[in-house]
């Protein structure tokens, strides 16, 4: 069958399940199981006849919206908190996965520009850090202590403090980008390049290795959760930027509902690297390096996982096999 032949057959029940996911249609939840099940079908049929296609992008999408209603609306024992953890956000990160390839991909160019700029300008550093970090620095790296910093204050009011603050940077990154995009841009754009330059200064000083060890204990979590809140950012830029096949309005309820989720999702990995740098990142430089590599590996990899793997492990599972309700 032609790929319009195919649209044409099936286009009234795809605008039924359109109905069914924006609640212009009240469906049980035995309705909405059976609605999955024609919709991987036809999903399933697009794939294989029409592997590159749009129409295999709309069918994806529509799935994973009403995969999703089905688990808000299915009675369930289990703690919605761990349902939204487990199964809502790795779906949603696993449908909006070329987002997440755009941000790291800026991420690594923006970093690099940071690198490159403090290597050819030696007044770069101090432009963006400010002298005042800089002399501080530097008289902490004559000291032998060049992650001294994270040492100053309180343990707990470090960790509030610094916690508030990733938060809200956090937060600048997604919802900016509710300006098409080019908010949540901007603010990664200054953050990275800040990130490339402050790691560069340590290496131009010799305290590259020192500054790994103290910096990335926390960093690993903090910088990638940044990562992800820019994507949820250019997840909701986008929403409204290109509707696709629905009105720009509902692009962008359906772009804010999921981009948000992501966006929520990060706050565990933030606290945490908050916990990280007010309680453990001060003790650093007295750490054995094993010690200091294993927390930072380890870190990266329980939040690479949830990220980058979990997602498409757990789209195969829902759908290699039918709901049960």
């Amino acid at each position: 069958m032609r790929e319009i032949a195919f649209i044409k057959q099936n286009r009234e029940k795809w605008l039924e399940f359109e109905l069914a996911i924006f609640g212009k249609a009240k469906k049980n939840p035995d309705e909405l199981a059976n609605l999955y099940i024609q919709m991987m079908n036809d999903l399933s049929y697009a794939q294989t006849y029409y592997p590159k296609s749009k129409t295999v992008v709309y069918l994806n999408h529509l799935a994973s919206q009403i995969y999703q209603k089905i688990y808000k609306t299915k009675r369930t024992d289990q703690n919605r908190l761990t349902d939204f953890f487990k199964i809502e956000v790795p779906l949603l990160v696993y449908e909006y996965r070329r987002y997440l390839v755009y941000a790291f991909a800026l991420f690594f160019v923006t970093v690099s520009i940071g690198v490159l700029s403090a290597r050819y300008d030696r007044d770069f550093v101090r432009l963006i850090l400010g002298d005042e970090y800089v002399n501080m620095t530097l008289e902490n790296i004559k000291k032998g202590n060049p992650m001294a910093v994270y040492g100053s204050g309180s343990n707990w009011g470090s960790f509030i403090g610094i916690t508030v603050n990733n938060l809200f940077v956090g937060a600048r990154c997604y919802f900016y980008g509710i300006f098409a995009g080019i908010g949540t841009f901007n603010v990664f754009l200054q953050n990275c390049i800040m990130l490339g330059s402050f790691q560069y200064f340590f290496y131009e000083q010799g305290v590259f290795w020192k500054s790994v060890r103290g910096i990335w204990i926390h960093g690993s979590m903090e910088i990638f959760a940044i990562v992800i809140e820019t994507t949820a950012g250019f997840i909701l830029g986008a929403s409204i930027l290109f509707p696709k096949t629905f009105s720009r309005l509902n692009s962008f309820k359906i772009g804010f509902k999921n981009s948000f989720k992501i966006f929520l999702s990060t706050f565990p990995f933030t606290i945490s690297a908050g916990f990280l740098e007010g309680f453990i990142t001060r003790y650093s430089i007295d750490m054995p390096n094993w010690l200091s590599s294993f927390i930072i590996l380890l870190t990266l990899a329980i939040i690479s996982f949830y990220y980058l793997i979990y997602p498409f492990i757990v789209h195969k599972k829902i759908t290699s096999k039918p709901i049960h309700l």
